[in-house]
Order: C-alpha cells, then sequence, then structure tokens
C-alpha cells in the first residue's frame, strides 16, 4: 500500500472575530476565515481565503485569544464535504481542519507565540 499525506500549512491573517459555537453533543467549534498572500504571474499580491475548523479546547482557546486581523499558524489537514441543496444543486467545501494553531498576534497573552494544539497537551 503506497503511503498519502494530508497536511496544510498556513500563516495569515484572520478575517473576522472567530465565532464560538457548540454542536449538538455539545462540543465546541469555531471556524475561521484565514487570509493567505501569494503573487500571481505579473507580480501583484493575491489575497486567497482559507476555511479554518478549530475543535473542543482547541476552539475555546481561539475563540478567547484571536481577533480579526491578527496572524496565525495553523497547521491541519484538508478535508472537502459536498452535499445536495433542497433545490437539488451539487455543492462542496473544502476546509482545513486544525490540529496545531499558533497565536503570533500582539497581544499580552497572543504575542507569546503560544500555541493551540488539538490534542489538548499544550496549555491553550
Amino acid at each position: 500500500m503506497s503511503r498519502t499525506i494530508n497536511r496544510v500549512e498556513l500563516l495569515g491573517r484572520v478575517g473576522a472575530d472567530p465565532e464560538l459555537r457548540q454542536t449538538q453533543g455539545g462540543t465546541a467549534v469555531v471556524q475561521l476565515r484565514l487570509a493567505t498572500d501569494r503573487r500571481n504571474s505579473d507580480g501583484e499580491s493575491q489575497t486567497d481565503w482559507h476555511t479554518v475548523v478549530c475543535w473542543a479546547k482547541q476552539a475555546e482557546a481561539v475563540a478567547e485569544y484571536v481577533r480579526k486581523g491578527e496572524r496565525i499558524y495553523v497547521a491541519g489537514r484538508m478535508q472537502q464535504q459536498s452535499w445536495e441543496t433542497d433545490g437539488g444543486e451539487r455543492r462542496s467545501r473544502t476546509e482545513v481542519h486544525a490540529q496545531e494553531v499558533i497565536f503570533l498576534g500582539s497581544g499580552s497573552a497572543r504575542g507569546n507565540g503560544r500555541n493551540a494544539d488539538s490534542d489538548g497537551d499544550q496549555p491553550f
């Protein structure tokens, strides 16, 4: 069997303050938009927007410490979801499910590179 890798690393700015929600089962979840820049063939900067999903204690830490415009580093895996609307249209979305988030903002609790791992071993 051949080996495969599903790993994504992003360093960008948060597009809006994260909102903490709960699943029906009571698990905390945060979904945020992360902007990264790249140069096109003409040398002009273009922005790509990524949907990042954080779960459980990691989601709680992100909701508490991350604000719009702040820089964060995210490492995780890509996951694609597909569904059909009530009108019969096929839709899909690609998300990055975070396994590690490092806060790079300037606030006193944020500017020290503290991180939020999905496994709960870190302080956040």
